[in-house]
C-alpha cells in the first residue's frame, strides 16, 4: 500500500512546475520530423535547423495556430515508447542500491520514498527539456542548448551525451556476461563470465553493430517493457512464496518450544553463499548514512532518457505543454512504479547480499526467473546496437568526420575500435552498482537536472520583457533542482568508490 500511495508523490514536483508556466507559450516547429513509429534512432548530438531561430514570443502573437508541430504520435503511443525508454535493465541493480545503506527490511520505507522523489526530479527535468524546444525551436538536446545557451558551449552536452551512452553500452555488456553465463550453466554448460561476454560479442554484439539498416531491429525492443514485467511478476512470486528463504531450526526454551523450526527455501541450496539473503539492524533510520547517495545515483542512471526527450516533444500530434506533461507526468509515475515495485521486491528477498545485477542471486536451476534471464538477454542482445550506433555516431561527431567521409570502412573501424575497449573493460569490471552509480552521480546529474535548469534560464532571459511572472518565479525552483543535482552528484562520486 505503501508503495502505490508513494508512487504518485513525484506530481507535486510538476504540478508545481506547471502552476508556474503559461499553457499556451510556444513555437510551431515546422520542419518535418519522422513519427513516433520510425525506427531510426534519433540524435542528440546534431543541431537540427529550428523553423524560426531566436524567435521567442508570447501566446497572443500565435493565438491561431492550433498546434505546434507535425508529429503524429497520439499520446498512450508517446507513453509506451517513453515507459519503454525509462524501465530498462538499470532497474535490475536497485536492490543493490538499497543493501548499500541498509540491511533491514524497513529500508525499502525510505528507499520507496527517494525513488519517487528522484523519480519526481527527473521528470521535471524532462519536462523543461521539451519546453525549451517549445520556446526556442531547439530539435535536439544539443540544438535546445545552442538555441537557449548559445552555440559556442553546445560541445558541452554533446560531451556528456557520448560518454552516457559510452557507460550504457559498457553497462549492457557487463549484464550480458552474467546473464549469458547464468543460462549456459542453466543448460549444464560451466564457462566464465568473460568467455562468454567475448563469445556472444564476437558471434552476436559486433555484426549487429555492423548493420547498415537497424530498422529491422525495432520490433525486439518490445521485448525489453515485456521482460521487465515479466521479471516483476516472477519476482514477487519468489518472493511471496518463500522459495529462498534460508531456514532456521527451531528454538526451544525450557520444556517449550520459543521458536518454531523455519523450512529453507525451494532453491536456497542452489544459491551461492555470497548470494544468499542476509539480513541485519539496519533499518529505515540507515537512510541518513552518506551511503543512502549510491542509491540516488543509480536512480539517476535507471531514470535516464533525457536526451530523447526533444523527440518527444517534436513527434506528439498537438504538441502543446499540457499535453506533452501529460505524456511525462503518466510515463514516470509508470516507471516509478515498476521502480519501487522491482526494488523493493528484489531487497526484501536477498537483503544486504542483493548483486548489482539482482538476477544474479536467484539459483541458475529456478526455471522461471532462467526465463526472465533469457528475456532481459534478448532484449539487451537487440537494443545493444541501437545504442551503440549513439555512441559510435557521438564521437565521430566530438571528431568532427564530415558525413561524407564516413565511408563503410571508416564505421567499421570505429565499430571494432569502440567495442573492443568497451569489451575489454567490461570483463575487468564486475560490479555493475558502480557503474550505475558512479555514471549516474556524474554524467546522469547533468543531464537530469543541471544542464535543463541552464537551458531554461537562458530561454526565459531571452524572453524578456514577454516572459511571464509565472516562469520568472520558476527559475530559481529550476536552478535549485541544479544546484540539488551537483550536490548529490559530488558526494555521489565519492560513495561509488566505495562499492570498488
Amino acid at each position: 500500500m505503501r508503495i502505490a500511495i508513494s508512487s504518485v508523490a513525484f506530481l507535486a514536483v510538476l504540478s508545481a512546475a506547471s502552476a508556474f508556466q503559461p499553457s499556451a507559450l510556444r513555437l510551431p516547429v515546422t520542419s518535418s520530423v519522422r513519427s513516433s513509429s520510425s525506427s531510426v534512432v534519433s540524435s542528440p548530438f546534431i543541431i537540427q535547423p529550428s523553423a524560426k531561430k531566436s524567435s521567442l514570443y508570447m501566446a497572443s502573437e500565435e493565438a491561431a495556430v492550433p498546434s505546434t508541430g507535425t508529429g503524429t504520435a497520439t499520446i498512450p503511443n508517446e507513453i509506451f515508447n517513453l515507459v519503454k525508454s525509462i524501465v530498462g535493465a538499470g532497474v535490475l541493480s536497485l536492490p543493490a542500491g538499497i543493501a548499500a545503506f541498509g540491511n533491514a527490511p524497513s529500508a525499502v520505507l525510505p528507499a520507496v520514498a527517494l525513488i519517487c522523489i528522484i523519480g519526481g526530479f527527473s521528470a521535471y527535468g524532462f519536462s523543461l527539456i521539451g519546453r525549451v524546444c517549445s520556446y526556442t525551436g531547439g530539435q535536439s538536446y544539443r540544438g535546445a542548448w545552442s538555441e537557449s545557451v548559445g552555440d559556442e558551449t553546445s560541445w558541452i552536452p554533446a560531451v556528456t551525451c557520448t560518454f552516457k551512452t559510452c557507460f550504457a553500452v559498457l553497462s549492457y555488456s557487463m549484464i550480458l556476461g552474467d546473464t549469458i553465463r547464468a543460462l549456459l550453466m542453466t543448460c549444464g554448460i560451466e564457462t566464465t563470465r568473460t568467455l562468454a561476454l567475448l563469445g556472444v560479442t564476437g558471434t552476436t554484439l559486433l555484426p549487429l553493430c555492423l548493420l547498415k539498416n537497424l530498422s529491422s531491429l525495432a520490433p525486439f525492443s518490445l521485448a525489453g517493457i515485456a521482460g521487465m514485467f515479466y521479471t516483476t511478476i516472477a519476482m514477487a512470486l519468489r518472493y511471496l512464496g518463500g522459495s529462498y528463504k534460508v531456514g532456521q531450526a527451531a528454538v526451544k526454551g525450557g520444556s517449550k518450544t520459543a521458536a518454531a523450526a523455519v523450512p529453507a527455501g525451494k532453491y536456497i541450496a542452489d544459491v551461492a553463499t555470497n548470494y544468499q539473503p542476509q539480513f541485519g539492524n539496519l533499518g529505515a533510520s540507515a537512510a541518513l548514512s552518506p551511503n543512502v547517495f549510491i542509491l540516488i545515483c543509480m536512480l539517476s542512471t535507471a531514470y535516464m532518457a533525457h536526451f530523447n526527450a526533444p523527440k518527444f516533444f517534436i513527434e506528439l500530434k498537438d504538441n502543446t505543454i499540457k499535453r506533452y506533461n501529460t505524456v511525462v507526468g503518466t510515463s514516470f509515475g509508470i516507471s516509478i512504479f515498476l521502480f519501487a515495485l522491482i526494488g523493493a521486491l528484489g531487497f526484501l528477498t536477498f537483503g544486504s547480499a542483493s548483486s548489482g545485477l539482482i538476477l544474479n542471486n536467484y539459483a541458475a536451476t529456478d526455471g522461471l526467473m532462467s526465463l526472465s534471464r533469457f528475456a532481459v538477454t534478448i532484449s539487451i542482445i537487440f537494443s545493444f546496437p541501437l545504442v551503440f550506433v549513439g555512441a559510435r555516431d557521438g564521437w565521430l561527431d566530438l571528431l568532427k568526420v564530415p558525413m561524407e567521409k564516413r565511408t563503410d570502412s571508416v564505421l567499421t573501424k570505429t565499430t571494432v575500435a569502440i567495442l573492443s575497449g568497451i569489451t575489454l573493460i567490461a570483463t575487468q569490471l564486475k560490479e555493475l552498482a558502480f557503474i550505475m552509480s558512479f555514471a549516474g552521480a556524474t554524467l546522469g546529474n547533468a543531464l537530469i537536472y543541471v544542464y535543463p535548469a541552464l537551458m531554461f534560464r537562458a530561454a526565459v532571459k531571452k524572453m524578456g520583457d514577454k516572459a511571464s511572472k509565472g516562469l520568472k518565479r520558476e527559475v530559481p525552483f529550476a536552478m535549485f533542482s541544479a544546484l540539488l543535482g551537483v550536490g548529490m552528484g559530488a558526494i555521489g562520486t565519492k560513495m561509488a568508490f566505495g562499492l570498488l
